[in-house]
């Protein structure tokens, strides 16, 4: 099948915009039948509010709050999803993963006790 540009006018804003000949054929590999109805724009701005996850954001529509802080072990300004306190060393994300604990993840353990 051969494709070729398409102007459409976005529902949303009104502009014009470009549906190319390479999304019309990412639509219909995805078995999508029908156009976009709005431009890049307008479907990012759509998209960013939904309630719900939504991809990095912290999900239900909101943001994530980040607080900066410097890496214990290489000294990088970095930024972390809670409040240093000062207590705990903090890493950036690249020594994190070298220092995390590594093994079966968290919590859980107990059981025994039983009687016999």
């Amino acid at each position: 099948m051969s494709f070729e540009d398409k102007s459409l006018t976005c529902v949303e804003c009104g502009a014009e915009f470009v549906f190319s000949a390479d999304e019309q054929q990412s639509f219909a590999a995805r078995g999508y039948t029908n156009e976009p109805k709005r431009c890049a724009n307008c479907r990012e701005s759509r998209r960013s509010q939904r309630t719900g996850y939504s991809g990095g954001d912290g999900g239900y529509g909101m943001r994530r709050q980040m607080y900066p802080a410097v890496c214990a072990r290489c000294g990088a300004e970095t930024q972390v999803p809670f409040e240093p306190r000062g207590i705990r060393p903090v890493y950036c994300s690249a020594c994190y993963q070298s220092v995390r604990p590594s093994g079966g993840g968290g919590g859980g353990g107990g059981g025994g006790g039983g009687r016999r």
